[in-house]
């Protein structure tokens, strides 16, 4: 099986879990970001089902810490700020997709600068590569608990400890 196979079965395994907990009426995914670490964690129940980099808020924007919701889910969204609109495509620095959180004015995006993943580099989102954010996008639904966190939590350490060792 080559790489792309793999990641193909992986997602589609995780929608499955996914979508069998929502049936269930069980749905416990949650999103887990370490700012320190730079990382959002995609888990249901105990189960980790996605680990991926994302930049975070830089020093004078910093990301809220906190737990938080998606409350919207928007594909190809048009960026606004004071006297400017960027709409969807190529110069859009919110990317492809925007899931937005219950701290107004934040959110998981994509990004026009993939170099700044791994970095503390945003106004206070949390910025994706557009193929990790397009995936998570699929797998989320609104309502889902984002918790933020400016150190690493218990969790993840365990999380980030197996994934070395596996």
């Amino acid at each position: 099986m080559n790489r792309e196979q793999w990641k193909t079965l992986t997602k589609l395994a995780a929608a499955v879990m996914i979508a069998a907990a929502e049936a269930q009426g069980e749905d416990r995914s949650r999103i887990i970001v370490s700012i320190p670490d730079r990382k959002l964690v995609l888990i249901n129940g105990d189960q980790v089902l996605r680990i991926y980099e994302v930049a975070v808020g830089k020093a004078s924007t910093p990301s809220p810490e906190g737990e938080f919701r998606i409350i919207n889910r928007i594909p190809n969204p048009a960026w606004y700020s004071p006297g400017k609109v960027v709409a969807p495509g190529k110069g859009n620095p919110l990317g492809t997709r925007w899931m937005g959180l219950s701290a107004r004015g934040y959110g998981i995006h994509g990004t026009n600068v993939p170099k700044s993943i791994g970095k503390a580099a945003s106004h206070g989102c949390i910025r994706m590569r557009a193929a990790d954010l397009e995936e998570l996008f699929e797998l989320v639904s609104v309502g889902v608990v984002v918790e933020i966190h400016g150190e690493r939590p218990e969790i993840l350490t365990k999380i980030f400890d197996r994934a070395v060792t596996d």
